[in-house]
């Protein structure tokens, strides 16, 4: 690396991208750091670089920032917008601000829509591109609903004048944001990457809309459902609890386990859903580990409350990491011995029957109702006549279709956490494997 580069780090699990940028002198900082370091650290030592200082955009709503771990770990400094109050030391920054770290010089621009205090971070030298958070970004913005609906609009209008003044800084500047596509916090095209200023005047729909009303109602219209934990994170993030400070995860014998799901503990199946539909411990919920596992733990369970997970061994350190990466620090361990000890101790299990879409078609002309759970962005794209559809978000929250019914989703995990909702409240279900998309490869009738 040289001064000046940009090292993009993205975080699939919650479909964002934080940076670690060379600033000369054997110097680095990164912007946005989520809460697990360690890809941070590892890429500056195989470049011979300290982190020096971390950049914050804004308060991040969707996963726990990284900063406080980065000033404890290597004594960064830690620069973060003045509106975001945080509770912890750092460098509040404001409009017009510049901040030199070794050879770089970065401007701070204001560019409040996604969030009040939301600012991007101009790098002027040694070269030139701009890291803008949730403002500009890769066929979009980042939404404007996630500090109350009462300033959804007012934000909307201030994202439209965010983005043209990102948009007039010269087509040549390199475009970073946070935020990409498949994340809660954005709304746009499907792209995950952007390249420059101008790649994004000629592709960017948003950029498009010259009226500021006209904006705000496509902006708006593109918003679908976000997890509810986002609705919390703010606030932890003006004070990050430090990850030693966190009471460890431990092994926990069956009987544990009952007695903690008897306290209002979850219990979590992080297995395939293969494995959890074969058999699992009655009352479990199935939230496959997978990189979408984070965004649907903290959509089953409610934040704060105690977590226990089932989980394969050489799987467990990933659930952990990606349950404390949104903040959920009260996993209190997992069951030891996994299944079989459950089993074994003479507690109760449960199944679920899969069914192939052609199976499922048959069940649907004999009675039977397919649900699909998807989010609303897939179902107005493609859908299968006849199908109730109800969010996984809605189901979670406590909606409940009666009679017998086929859960689908696009691959078959979405549907297999709703199927464990109804299931543990009683329920007559089945689950379509392979979803939607199964049902599409096997030619049978759909919408578009």
């Amino acid at each position: 690396m040289a001064a000046g580069d940009v090292h993009p780090i993205p975080d699939e699990a919650l479909a964002n991208t934080s940076y670690l940028v060379d600033v000369g002198g054997g110097e680095a900082v990164v912007i946005d750091p989520r809460r697990d370091i360690d890809a941070y650290l590892a890429l500056a030592k195989q470049h011979g670089l300290r982190i020096v200082a971390s950049l914050e955009t804004h308060l991040h709503a969707d996963f726990v920032s990284g900063s406080r771990e980065l000033a404890k770990t290597v004594r960064a400094d830690v620069i973060a917008p003045a509106g975001a109050d945080l509770r912890f030391d750092h460098r509040p920054v404001s409009e017009g601000d510049t901040v030199t770290l070794g050879e770089a010089t970065f401007e701070v621009l204001h560019t409040p829509g996604h969030t009040p205090e939301h600012v991007a971070y101009l790098m002027t030298r040694p070269t030139r591109a701009v890291f803008t958070g949730g403002s500009l970004i890769a066929g979009g913005a980042a939404r404007t609903d996630l500090t109350g609906q009462e300033r959804t609009v007012e934000l909307a209008r201030a994202q439209y004048r965010s983005l043209h003044r990102v948009a007039g800084l010269g087509d040549e500047v390199a475009l970073h944001p946070t935020h990409g596509a498949g994340s809660f916090c954005s709304t746009g095209s499907g792209r995950r990457t952007a390249g420059t200023i101008g790649e994004e005047r000629r592709s960017n729909p948003l950029l498009a809309v010259d009226d500021e009303d006209a904006f705000v109602d496509r902006l708006l219209g593109g918003f679908g459902s976000y997890p509810p934990y986002f609705l919390h994170l703010r606030d932890a993030n003006r004070g990050p609890v430090l990850l030693e400070e966190l009471a460890p995860a431990r092994p926990l014998s069956p009987s544990e386990v009952v007695d903690a799901v008897d306290r209002n503990t979850w219990l979590i199946d992080a297995r395939p859903v293969e494995q959890w539909a074969a058999q699992h411990p009655r009352g479990a919920i199935s939230v496959a580990l997978r990189p979408q596992f984070a965004s649907w733990l903290g959509w089953v369970v409610p934040f704060g409350e105690p977590v226990i997970l089932l989980v394969d061994e050489e799987q467990l350190e990933m659930a952990l990491r990606l349950a404390r990466r949104i903040g959920y620090d009260k996993v209190l361990g997992w069951l030891d011995g996994g299944l079989g000890a459950w089993a074994a101790a003479g507690l109760p299990t449960a199944n679920l029957e899969v069914v192939t879409a052609e199976e499922a078609r048959v069940r649907a002309d004999h009675g039977a109702q397919l649900l699909d759970v998807r989010q609303r962005s897939e179902w107005a794209r493609s859908r299968i006549p006849g199908a109730v559809h109800i969010e996984l978000g809605d189901i979670i929250a406590g909606k409940r279709p009666a009679g017998e019914l086929i859960t689908f989703c696009g691959h078959g995990q979405r549907s297999a956490t709703a199927a464990s909702l109804l299931l543990r409240d009683g329920g007559r279900v089945v689950n379509l494997k392979g979803g939607f998309s199964a049902w599409e490869r096997a030619g049978l009738p759909t919408e578009r």
